[in-house]
């Protein structure tokens, strides 16, 4: 049986997280200037984000990347930290709300009403926990959101979205269940086990079998779909040895992306999608930690970027470059009005299933 669309995805070893080298500096002349920092790519500052000292009583307050001056902003409260922050390779930059006030104004949003159509989590660029509200939040449910971000001051900023909130759950092409389409997201490979694909958690649940086509002969079954809460699922083939090419994304030309990298999405990069329905399509990240309502209920941890997506979408590869970063949950809008699209971090969703990218 032909099966372009799995081996197209199909995964390189085990995935290993980026790493960033320590970095040097060469001596100096007396009373000469040091020498300027060299510029971070993506990986490199979310590795230097990984390694950032949290500092006394937390006294950094988030990071995000500047992709024209090749630095990770880092966001702090106390003047004494500057020195450690770029000791680790990041830029400071002084703000007002602590890590404490977000992290609190976030828990109690996140322990109140999850009201259908919102979205919260923290914005690095302004300091502040950004809520969103889409055009359904009107009447009773906006005055029961106002009541719930009335105490929290400043910390919270409230913002409206002209697109209505949703999952990009379809019927038709790529794989395929028996009333509904969506992405595959990577192909994964367990220790001992059979080796399978990562997709939504929402289509799992809608789906207990999938297909090459619509109509086509079966190639994989749901074993386990978690949403929400989260929104990750994992489709098993019939043995272990169906994935046996180097982990790739199609990029929907004729060529594909090889993977060999799994790591978390940094603010302010440039990432891409690959789905069935649109192919490929950039954005850039802006927040992490995203708890999104949607009228199934609450996920929480997601990642927000604007990279457009549209139904059918769901469940396909967020990666920039050779890094794999997470599967489409949701959003709103669509690639001819352009959106936001939130997607489930990669990282935990291996933990979970004790998986790694498929394919040696």
């Amino acid at each position: 049986m032909k099966r372009r669309w799995i081996s197209v995805r199909a995964a390189l070893a085990a995935a290993a997280t980026a790493a960033l080298a320590a970095v040097t500096l060469s001596p100096q002349q007396a009373g000469a200037s040091p020498a300027p920092a060299p510029a971070l790519s993506a990986s490199d500052a979310a590795a230097v984000a990984r390694a950032l000292p949290a500092g006394p009583e937390d006294a950094t307050a988030g990071s995000y990347y500047d992709s024209t001056l090749g630095r990770l902003i880092v966001n702090i409260t106390d003047g004494k930290v500057a020195a450690l922050v770029r000791a680790a390779g990041g830029e400071p930059r002084a703000v007002r709300n602590t890590r404490a006030e977000l992290d609190s104004a976030k828990a109690t949003l996140d322990a109140g009403e999850a009201i259908p159509g919102t979205t919260w989590g923290t914005d690095p660029t302004l300091n502040r926990v950004v809520v969103t509200a889409d055009p359904t939040v009107t009447g009773a449910k906006l005055e029961r959101l106002k009541k719930s971000v009335g105490s929290l001051g400043d910390a919270v900023l409230v913002k409206r979205t002209s697109a209505k909130l949703t999952r990009y759950l379809a019927g038709g092409d790529a794989i395929f269940g028996s009333t509904h389409r969506c992405s595959l997201g990577f192909n994964v490979k367990r220790a001992g086990r059979p080796d399978g694909f990562v997709t939504a958690g929402h289509c799992g649940k809608a789906e207990s079998a999938w297909h090459a086509g619509n109509g086509g002969p079966q190639v994989a079954t749901t074993e386990n779909a978690v949403f929400p809460v989260h929104d990750y699922a994992l489709a098993v083939y019939p043995a272990t040895g169906a994935v046996d090419h180097p982990s790739a994304v199609n990029l929907y030309n004729g060529t594909s992306q090889t993977v060999t990298a799994v790591r978390d999405a940094v603010v302010n990069e440039t990432v891409r999608r690959s789905g069935s329905t649109t192919g490929v399509k950039n954005g850039t990240v802006r927040r992490t930690g995203v708890t999104v309502n949607y009228p199934e209920g609450q996920v929480t941890g997601l990642t927000e970027t604007t990279a457009c997506a549209e139904p059918g979408d769901s469940g396909g590869s967020f990666f920039s470059g050779g890094d794999a970063l997470g599967i489409l949950s949701g959003g709103s809008g669509d690639c001819t009005r352009g959106g936001m699209t939130y997607f489930q971090p990669l990282p935990p969703v291996l933990a979970a299933y004790n998986a790694t990218l498929g394919g040696s």
